[in-house]
C-alpha cells in the first residue's frame, strides 16, 4: 500500500469492525449487556460490521425476498426496490397489510400513494433516516412519495427492470442501470445493486464495484492523509483485499460471519462508522459531522437471523429455518 495512513485512526478502522462483530455475537448468542468494554461502542448506535446483519437489510432478506415464495425476477426485483426507496419496515408492513400482501401484478399505485399520505397525517415516518433519498419533483408531483412511486413504477411496470437485471453482465452493468433513472445518485444505486444482488435474479461478486458514500468518504479522509493519486474506491477495495494480512499485522482477532470475509459493501460501511466513531475518539479530526446522533437502545425483537441462502452459511448458524428450502431459480432461463 502506498497510501500515506493516519496510523492511529486507521487501527479503530479494524479495530472497530472487530469489537462490533464480537458485540453482533454476543447479542446473537444470548449474552446480556454491556456487550463490549468500549464506553462508546456501549452508548452510541454503530451499524453492524457485515451489512446484512443489520435489522433493515435482515428484513429485506427474510420477509422480502426469501420468504418462502418463488418469484419471477419482474416480482422479486419490484419487491425488493418498493421496499428500499423508503426502506423503512414498518412501511413494508403497512402496505402489506392494506393489500394484504404486495403483488407485482396490477399493483395499484395511486392507492398507496393515498395510503401512504393517510399514514404520514397520523404521525407516522414513511422514510429512514439511514439515509437520506433524492427529493426533486422529477415526475411532477408535489409530495416526495408521489414521485418516489412513479419512480418505482417507472422502473417496474414500464420498463421491466427486472427482467433487464437478469442480463446485466456485471455489478456495476447492474449499477449503470439504476443510476440512470431520475432520483437515484451514486450512493443509492450502488445500494439498491446490492440489494438486488441478495436475491436470486443476480449473483455477482460485491469486490467486483464499489461506491464510497459520504460518511465512508470522511472515513477516508480520517484514515488516510493522502491516497496518493488513488480514488475512494480504490481505497476500499485495498482493505477489502488486504484484510485478512492487516488484521494480523496489527495484530487484531476477527470473527467472521461464520466464514465469510468482509466483502467491499462492507469495508465501504466500516469507514462510515469510523467517521462516526471519530467524532468521539478524534474530535480533533474536524469534518461537517461533529458528533453522533443515535444513542444505543437495545430493540425488544431478537433477530432470527438469516442469509442469502447463495452465501452457504445458514446451516453454520446452529438453527433449521424452514426458509432455507426456498428453490433457487435460475432466472436467464425461467423468465417469463
Amino acid at each position: 500500500m502506498n497510501f500515506v495512513t493516519r496510523d492511529e485512526v486507521y487501527r479503530v478502522y479494524w479495530e472497530l469492525a472487530a469489537n462490533r462483530q464480537r458485540i453482533f455475537f454476543r447479542r446473537f448468542n444470548g449474552e446480556q449487556p454491556p456487550w463490549s468494554s468500549d464506553p462508546i461502542l456501549n452508548e452510541y448506535k454503530f451499524c453492524s460490521t457485515y451489512r446484512a446483519s443489520d435489522r433493515v437489510s435482515q428484513f429485506l432478506i427474510q420477509h422480502v425476498i426469501y420468504d418462502g415464495v418463488s418469484r419471477g425476477p419482474e416480482e422479486t426485483a419490484f419487491r425488493i426496490l418498493l421496499f428500499k426507496i423508503f426502506n423503512r419496515i414498518e412501511t413494508w408492513q403497512y402496505l402489506d397489510a392494506q393489500f394484504e400482501g404486495i403483488r407485482y401484478r396490477r399493483f395499484d399505485y395511486a392507492r398507496c400513494a393515498d395510503l401512504l399520505e393517510r399514514y404520514q397525517r397520523k404521525g407516522n415516518p414513511i422514510y429512514s433516516n439511514a439515509y437520506m433519498s433524492c427529493a426533486t419533483k422529477a415526475y411532477g408531483f408535489d409530495q416526495k412519495h408521489r414521485n418516489h412511486l412513479a419512480l418505482i413504477r417507472a422502473m417496474n411496470h414500464d420498463d421491466a427492470i427486472g427482467a433487464k437485471v437478469c442480463t446485466a453482465k456485471s455489478l456495476q452493468d447492474v449499477f449503470l442501470l439504476l443510476r440512470a433513472y431520475p432520483l437515484i445518485g451514486n450512493f443509492m444505486a450502488y445500494q439498491l445493486a446490492i440489494d438486488l444482488n441478495y436475491s436470486e435474479i443476480t449473483n455477482f461478486s460485491e469486490d467486483d464495484f464499489t461506491i464510497a458514500g459520504p460518511g465512508a468518504e470522511r472515513g477516508i479522509k480520517k484514515c488516510f492523509m493522502d491516497l496518493r493519486g488513488h480514488t475512494l474506491s480504490d481505497a476500499i477495495l485495498w482493505m477489502t483485499d488486504n484484510q485478512e494480512g492487516e488484521l494480523d499485522r496489527l495484530g487484531i482477532e476477527f470473527p467472521t460471519l461464520w466464514g465469510r470475509r468482509l466483502h467491499a459493501i462492507d469495508c465501504q460501511g466500516l469507514f462510515c462508522e469510523t467517521d462516526k466513531y471519530s467524532r468521539v475518539r478524534f474530535p480533533e479530526l474536524k469534518s461537517n459531522r461533529t458528533r453522533i446522533k443515535a444513542r444505543f437502545l437495545p430493540a425488544s425483537d431478537p433477530i432470527d437471523y438469516f442469509y442469502p441462502p447463495k452465501w452457504g452459511i445458514n446451516h453454520r448458524l446452529g438453527r433449521t429455518r424452514s426458509r432455507c428450502a426456498v428453490k433457487s431459480l435460475d432466472y436467464r432461463r425461467n423468465e417469463r
